[in-house]
């Protein structure tokens, strides 16, 4: 069984940036929330590339939103 990862990592991103009670948990323990989501108990070495894969789309979204404010200022 393959996945497509990066497909994973924008379906979890969304996911998150939608319930903001999730995305607190997954800041508090990334893992575990990661481990809710998929629906498959995997070791965190396993799980340690979406982790990073998500939080860095969470910041480039973040980062966008604010580049757009900025925009507006001007």
């Amino acid at each position: 069984m393959s996945i497509d990862v990066k497909a994973k990592i924008e379906e979890l991103a969304a996911k998150l940036q939608k319930d903001p009670a999730l995305l607190q948990s997954f800041q508090k323990d990334p893992v575990k929330t990661l481990e809710k989501l998929v629906g498959v108990n995997l070791p965190e070495a396993q799980l340690q590339p979406l982790v990073t894969g998500v939080k860095a789309k969470l910041a480039a979204s973040d980062l966008g939103g604010a580049l757009d404010g900025l925009k507006k200022l001007f």
